[in-house]
């Protein structure tokens, strides 16, 4: 009996450099980098000072939601929900009825830290001050895990599985593949897939405190993320969404869905910390063997791979995780797939990530481009040899019908996406 194919009928994305499709695209297109500097992280005392922040949201969340609904929303929920409206539109979805929910559509919204910032700023000082009775009745609704999936349910009426996963750097990709295998598994109709993470010093301190953010740009924020540099300093920390409506092929013809790609396949694993691997550092086996599972999954060939936008974050691990894809692929240099890395115009997402990743790639598959990497003209030298592959500015290939997509996440953790330009 043949699969299932899945497919991408809507995207929304609330990132640093552009909030909604098209305000992404040209970002994506003209290399604008969202990473600013932040004077309460150095009031704060923080190394790296600098993040990726979405602007403008203050005065664009009265355009979506009731002074209600606003009451009980913290900034991930706030870019989980914007985002899921918009792919709920972009996928030419009705409005939700108020009547019952739709028992066809559910979500997979996953988040890293996503609660941390209203914890910080209410719960703690609060509880240790002995006001408990002052925290009011939606602290918990901000704080749980799964807020940013129950928010969106609400607003759209979703009946089918609505949850949350959490696998650090890998939760956005995660995600996806969570709503795909539902669908295959004739489950649901459509699932809104991705991930979303608030801003806060809550959520950014202990990466701070971990000495793995880039401490060396705090005047000169755009140059601060920089994959696959040589003079890469860490990562430099993010915030937002980024959300896809999923949906079988069969539903998508039967109401004229516009179609943005197809989800091939992919596959999720975990190294185990064994193998060099740990809490914050991937087993390279595990890697390889997650993208090689994910080609599997989605019956490609290696050499159909044409482009790979990875994880890479602008730490050590950079040179490794190319290395890994060369040896998955079994294409060295001169044969590799053009790749490039979204978090360096974006920084990096934790929890979003993958989402807003995901997004950057369908949109590069649908319009037949790849965005350029920021700040990695001075390759790191174990990537030299890759140098042809890794574009600087936007690019537009003689062939783009594939793209990989991974996340690697703390606890050893790994994803992988395969996207495929939609052929009827």
């Amino acid at each position: 009996m043949a699969r299932c194919r899945v497919v991408v009928t809507g995207l929304g994305v609330v990132a640093p450099n552009g909030t909604g499709v098209a305000a992404f695209e040209r970002a994506l297109r003209a290399g604008t980098s969202g990473i600013r500097h932040f004077p309460r992280l150095q009031e704060l005392g923080f190394s790296c000072q600098v993040g990726g922040e979405p602007v403008g949201i203050d005065v664009l969340k009265h355009a979506y939601f009731r002074p209600d609904d606003l009451l009980a929303m913290n900034s991930n929920m706030l870019y989980a929900s914007i985002a899921a409206v918009d792919a709920w539109r972009d996928a030419g979805l009705p409005p939700p009825s108020d009547d019952a929910p739709d028992p066809d559509s559910g979500a997979v919204i996953g988040t890293g830290l996503g609660g941390a910032d209203t914890f910080g700023d209410r719960g703690a000082p609060l509880i240790a001050a002995g006001k408990v009775r002052r925290l009011g009745s939606t602290l918990v609704e901000q704080i749980m895990g799964s807020s940013p999936s129950a928010k969106v349910a609400g607003l759209l009426g979703l009946g089918n599985q609505v949850t949350s996963n959490s696998s650090a750097c890998a939760t956005g990709t995660e995600a996806i593949m969570l709503g795909m295998e539902r669908l295959r598994a004739g489950r649901a109709t459509r699932m809104i897939v991705g991930g979303s993470e608030g801003t806060s010093p809550y959520i950014w301190g202990a990466f701070d405190a971990m000495r793995v953010l880039d401490r060396h740009h705090n005047d000169a924020p755009g140059e601060a993320s920089r994959p696959m540099s040589a003079s890469a300093g860490g990562f430099v920390p993010g915030s937002g969404a980024g959300l896809l409506v999923l949906e079988t092929l069969d539903s998508a013809r039967a109401r004229g869905a516009r179609v943005h790609a197809e989800v091939l396949g992919g596959a999720v694993n975990c190294g185990g910390q064994r193998g060099g691997g740990s809490m914050t550092a991937p087993n390279p086996a595990a890697v390889r063997a997650c993208i090689r599972a994910a080609l599997g999954d989605a019956e490609v060939d290696p050499g159909a791979i044409d482009a790979i936008n990875g994880h890479l974050t602008g730490t050590y691990a950079d040179p490794l995780e190319i290395a890994a894809w060369s040896d998955a692929l079994e294409r060295g240099p001169g044969f590799f797939p053009v790749v490039n890395a979204t978090k360096s115009l974006i920084g990096h997402g934790l929890g979003a990530a993958g989402g807003m990743e995901a997004v950057a790639c369908v949109l590069q598959l649908a319009r037949g481009f790849v965005h350029g990497s920021a700040n990695c003209e001075d390759l790191h030298a174990a990537l030299l040899p890759f140098a042809a592959s890794i574009p600087h500015r936007a690019v537009v290939p003689d062939r783009l019908d594939v793209i990989a997509k991974a996340g690697f996440g703390f606890g050893d953790v790994n994803a992988a996406v395969i996207f495929r330009r939609f052929e009827p």
